[in-house]
């Protein structure tokens, strides 16, 4: 019997260059994005300029981490306790947990089954709500053309959560340039890593003036080289709150090669991707998402559906792969585990009714696609799942046996 021997949660190693450029940081010891000698351009504001580029925006921030970016952009949008904030309903808990931190109040939009935000719902709900917090949620991207038309008619902004989606694109335009504000991490186990750190991008020179005030820029604003003028800074830097979480130029040194590289990063996921999809084409029981061919992803990891399954085969089939070295995450278990969680865990929103959610979430199942697996492991691993969910739709895996262990 096959099995697998490799991590689900190694990386690959941080490039030469990245080290290279940490070191030469580590040397100088001016970690500080403001902490410069005359003459030097900072790391940080570096990064920032060179995002911008990469994503087509007029201006970047690089901020702490993922999360702080999305609660940045929320407070930069103005967002005040009290404020209705929809978001996906098939999402993390750093999304709905970043409205509730400001007091607002997380109102979840129903999933679809291509893992998607559900635009009938949408249209309800729209009418009492402030923004849109839209999660990109294990990279996959909605019909952008249709959600800018509903938010629209609505008045409603978009903040993009592109965690998930670095790198990707709907019909050319890349992740994170359809709302008024785009959010990006560099967590470990995003497109790029610095461990934590995050980035926003936009256009709008009002929004990314409180933003980069908000992020702790003091006066030292002018020493940003992706920013709006100097005065566009002059309505906000009296009246915004300093809620410190810049980036610091170690980790944008870091940062930098890797974003040089991304686009090479990026078609190395989705081989990967193709692999274990074509492996999983057709086995009895298990429902592929579909890609529209609109969307250019980044797949970092992988999603399929086991429409209608109990919990016991669920359960069963989590651990004969895990028994096989397959590590498969489950967004239906009754208790969040690791980094998976879904809405009823987050006891911080009110709880809502959401049953077409609940019923993709029940046989949703996740797998991480770490670049430090091959071609070869991914086609391993697509036979693995592909022999032990038709023996546990066969009736082979009948027992509720204990899931594997967390991360």
């Amino acid at each position: 019997m096959e099995t697998f021997t490799g991590s689900f949660t190694q990386q690959e190693p941080i490039p030469e260059a990245s080290v290279e450029a940490a070191l030469r940081i580590l040397r100088h010891g001016r970690l500080h994005r403001y902490n410069t000698v005359p003459g030097e351009i900072a790391e940080t504001a570096l990064l920032e300029e060179e995002f911008a580029a990469f994503t087509g925006a007029k201006y970047c921030l690089a901020v702490a981490s993922g999360g702080y970016a999305l609660g940045c952009a929320l407070r930069a949008l103005g967002i005040e306790p009290g404020d209705r904030v929809l978001t996906n309903a098939f999402t993390l808990a750093p999304v709905p947990g970043a409205i509730a931190a400001l007091g607002g109040v997380p109102v979840f939009v129903e999933t679809t089954e291509a893992l998607t935000i559900d635009f009938d719902d949408l249209v309800r709900k729209a009418p009492d709500a402030k923004a849109l917090l839209l999660s990109h949620m294990r990279g996959h991207i909605c019909d952008m053309d249709r959600l800018m038309q509903v938010c629209a008619a609505a008045g409603l902004p978009v903040i993009e959560d592109c965690a998930h989606t670095m790198g990707a694109a709907w019909r050319g335009t890349p992740s994170g340039r359809h709302g008024v504000i785009g959010c990006y991490s560099t967590q470990t186990y995003k497109h790029m890593n610095s461990g934590e750190g995050g980035l926003l991008v936009s256009d709008d020179e009002g929004l990314m003036a409180r933003a980069i005030v908000l992020s702790g820029s003091y006066m030292l604003y002018d020493r940003h080289r992706a920013a709006p003028p100097p005065e566009a800074f002059e309505d906000v830097k009296y009246a915004t709150p300093n809620v410190s979480g810049r980036m610091d130029n170690l980790r944008a040194a870091i940062l930098r090669p890797q974003l040089a590289d991304l686009p090479r990063q990026c078609a190395r996921w989705n081989e990967l991707y193709r692999v274990v999809e074509t492996g999983l084409d057709g086995t009895p029981g298990l429902n592929l998402i579909p890609r529209p061919k609109a969307e250019s992803y980044v797949a970092s990891s992988f999603q399929f559906l086991l429409p209608d399954w109990p919990e016991a085969k669920i359960r069963a089939l989590l651990t004969r792969a895990a028994r096989r070295g397959v590590e498969l995450k489950w967004f239906g278990a009754p208790e969040p585990r690791g980094f998976t969680s879904r809405h009823d865990s987050w006891r911080y929103a009110p709880r809502q009714d959401l049953p077409e959610t609940d019923r993709i979430l029940t046989g949703l199942i996740d797998m991480r696609l770490p670049l430090t697996f091959t071609p070869d492991d991914a086609a391993l691993i697509a036979r693995i799942i592909r022999a032990e969910v038709s023996a546990v739709f066969q009736g082979e895996g009948k027992g509720t046996e204990a899931l594997p262990a967390a991360d």
